[in-house]
């Protein structure tokens, strides 16, 4: 598939390919390259040694200008918005690749926000159930403020700016295991099954008070 995306780059004029990756070590050596100036960068999620979603925001911090464009397997809806809240301008399903991916990168450039269908149509209905619930939500607010103890606090601050369970353990000193039972105590609390649910009420509740966009 790799090969395959490449030789579509390559065959077009307004574009020219500076390197590929298998791996997200590999990827990362790549764009650590201090020559390195990067306009697109296609990725995948499902990498043997890591996520896709680390190259991406990495990409953001790093490489000035430049748009990520996903291509994946991973159709689910906490998949698609922790890309789209890492800076992805663009998710596509395998399923649905289009034959010639540098038609897609170019369109991109040119202002584009390419999605495929399906996912377009779950993002959108995620999202009009969660605007649904907010009018209901403000005619009857719960009788008592959320309150949330200090370490859920630093947790929920963590997981909004994109950090792994692992991450979040080695910052906050703690076992995985602790990191999970903080999370499991805040979507309890904020009534979420997931950390993009979890990351939207919060904000919407005013529990986040910075861009967490990236980290």
């Amino acid at each position: 598939m790799r090969a395959f995306f490449a030789a579509s780059v390559q065959r077009c004029p307004e574009l020219m390919l500076i390197g590929t990756a298998g791996s997200v070590a590999d990827a990362r050596a790549q764009m650590s390259d201090p020559d390195a100036r990067l306009d697109v960068l296609l990725v995948d999620l499902g990498l043997p040694d890591g996520s896709g979603l680390d190259l991406i925001r990495l990409a953001c911090q790093t490489q000035p200008g430049c748009e990520c464009l996903v291509i994946s397997m991973f159709g689910d809806d906490e998949n698609v918005l922790n890309s789209i809240e890492a800076g992805a301008l663009g998710y596509i399903h395998k399923d649905a690749a289009p034959d010639d991916i540098s038609a897609t990168i170019v369109e991109m450039k040119r202002g584009a926000s390419p999605i495929s269908p399906l996912i377009a149509r779950r993002v959108l209905a995620r999202f009009s159930t969660q605007v649904a619930r907010m009018p209901v939500e403000a005619i009857h607010p719960d009788p008592e403020p959320l309150s949330l103890t200090p370490k859920e606090h630093e947790v929920l601050e963590l997981i909004a700016r994109g950090f792994s369970y692992a991450e979040i353990a080695r910052l906050q000193g703690v076992t995985v295991h602790t990191v999970q039972t903080h999370i499991k105590n805040l979507y309890s609390k904020l009534s979420v099954h997931s950390r993009s649910e979890a990351v939207f009420e919060a904000s919407r509740m005013g529990l986040l008070s910075f861009d967490h966009g990236g980290r």
